[in-house]
């Protein structure tokens, strides 16, 4: 994998901070954008923005084209068996709450049980507790394994004959430990039970096969994977696609409309109403085919390379505590100095251009686990380089000299 050429395409790596480099090691919260992505979206507002579905002049039939590949592409990315079962969306927020509403129009009882682990982002905790709280429901929370990573082993003794849903975690966002996913996924098909997977941090770093995973529902976010903010997606499976009801209603989403009777349109259209954010989602497309381009599994591989290398040389630290330290994880480093608010350490770092991420994560189960208020988190990506992260491990030290 060529990495300067990789650097070269995304325009803000060449911006300053500060009076340096910017090293960005925020991969995380939001991934930076190559041209090619940037181009798609002004290309699209320049030569076809029209509205799609509903037109038969030229602007809108070339949206429509447009926004209906970069559905099949999402498919092929991820061996969906079906274009038809990608939902687009305005993200993994946005996607978690339809499938939650949807699910709480019908599947789900006053008393059910829904579990969860916690190491989940609010994004898949506050859907469900907003749902518990409301009809008696309950939240049955799976713990750590040794590793820190999800501790699937215990998903048979948590589930009851009142089980309705189990929403993991691919990825931690805080840690990034890889939450074994196909054997949760074979215990809740052997239980009959639906199954939500948070792809968030796992696309932009995994390969992800929804044909051979076979979840229920798979969420995640474009602006993770190199495209824009406010487009994701939500997977359904064929039995879902049928049955979930549609949690919001209204243009695009139906067939005929009369003051007595609706007749909503079938497949993904019914879960997509209003006006799409097209540019986002032709974005989207032009930042799988990024992806694809390089491969996942070179990007895989040189984010591993950079997680490892980070690690050792942090943990020849003796004033730093890691937390997940180990290497079966995807790119991501989280840490605190010893006897330093993790702000300040954030703080200092970016006077050096180096932009990292501090606080709770949205994580806030996971650190009242640890004990603690907060971590710096390194994420890596893509055009991340063995360099930076050496200017990185540099600069802390500068930093914990400076906080001691």
């Amino acid at each position: 994998m060529n990495t300067e050429s990789i650097r070269a395409a995304f325009p803000i790596l060449k911006e300053t901070i500060n009076g340096y480099p910017l090293v960005y090691l925020d991969n995380g919260a939001t991934t930076q954008k190559p041209a090619r992505v940037i181009d798609a979206i002004t290309s699209y507002y320049t030569h076809t923005n029209a509205n799609v579905h509903r037109g038969v002049h030229t602007l809108s039939q070339r949206a429509t084209i447009q926004l209906e590949a970069a559905r099949k592409t999402v498919a092929q990315f991820f061996n969906a068996p079906s274009a038809g079962q990608i939902i687009f969306t305005a993200g993994t927020t946005d996607s978690i709450n339809s499938v939650a509403l949807g699910l709480a129009e019908k599947h789900l009882q006053e008393g059910d049980e829904i579990v969860l682990s916690v190491a989940e982002h609010h994004s898949n905790i506050l859907p469900w507790q907003h749902w518990a709280q409301r009809h008696k429901g309950k939240l049955v929370v799976l713990p750590l394994n040794k590793e820190q990573s999800v501790d699937v082993t215990a998903l048979e003794d948590k589930i009851t004959p009142r089980t309705k849903l189990i929403a993991l975690t691919h990825v931690s966002n805080t840690l990034g430990t890889i939450t074994d996913v196909e054997a949760a996924v074979r215990i809740a098909k052997l239980h009959a039970i639906p199954i939500l997977i948070d792809g968030a941090q796992s696309a932009p770093h995994l390969t992800v096969n929804l044909g051979k995973l076979q979840p229920d529902f798979f969420v995640c976010s474009a602006h993770k994977m190199y495209g824009p903010t406010g487009t994701g997606i939500l997977y359904l499976s064929e039995r879902w696609l049928n049955e979930l009801p549609a949690p919001r209603t209204g243009g695009g989403t139906i067939k005929t409309v009369t003051f007595d009777h609706t007749e909503y349109a079938e497949g993904a259209l019914r879960f997509e109403p209003g006006t799409p954010h097209v540019a986002g989602i032709i974005g989207f497309s032009e930042a799988l085919k990024f992806m694809s381009d390089i491969g996942l599994e070179a990007i895989a591989q040189h984010e591993q390379s950079l997680l490892i290398h980070a690690q050792n040389q942090l943990r020849a630290l003796p004033e730093i505590d890691l937390y997940g330290d180990h290497e079966h994880k995807a790119g991501v480093i989280s840490f605190n100095v010893k006897g330093a608010h993790p702000f300040d350490v954030g703080t200092l770092l970016d006077k050096y251009g180096i932009a990292v991420r501090t606080g709770h994560h949205c994580t806030q189960p996971l650190m009242q686990h640890y004990g603690i208020q907060g971590t710096v988190r390194a994420s890596f990506g893509v055009y991340n380089t063995i360099e930076e992260t050496n200017f990185f491990i540099e600069k802390l030290k500068k930093v914990i000299k400076m906080l001691s």
